[in-house]
């Protein structure tokens, strides 16, 4: 069973940064999915941003431009900088890896992400 494991969560002062980790414990299809959700109290799981093996990325309309996502295949592992934090962005993100090979998907178990004064 897959296993990710994310790190780098934690409170921040809005306009700060944080940079948030996830590493995959094996990742079997060679062309794959791997990114970050977020979901706030009483709001719905969205998308922050996501990243195929081959370098092609999507992000979330709140976030294009602050957020940039990276991925080191060699460590199976993606990265998340986030800049210019406001209070909205606090949430629990979640990583997340799609496998297309075998039709699956994966989850960690997130990390939370607070943005206060």
């Amino acid at each position: 069973q897959v296993q990710l494991v994310e790190s780098g969560g934690g409170l921040v002062q809005p306009g700060g940064s944080l940079r948030l980790s996830c590493a995959a414990s094996e990742i079997i299809s060679s062309i794959n999915f791997m990114g970050w959700y977020r979901q706030a109290p009483g709001k719905e799981r969205e998308l922050v941003a996501r990243m195929t093996s081959t370098g092609s990325t999507n992000y979330g309309d709140s976030v294009r431009g602050r957020f940039t996502i990276s991925r080191d295949n060699a460590k199976n592992t993606v990265y998340l900088q986030m800049n210019s934090l406001k209070p909205e962005d606090t949430a629990v993100y979640y990583c997340y890896l799609y496998e297309i090979a075998i039709r699956k998907d994966f989850w960690g178990r997130g990390t939370q992400v607070t943005v206060s004064a």
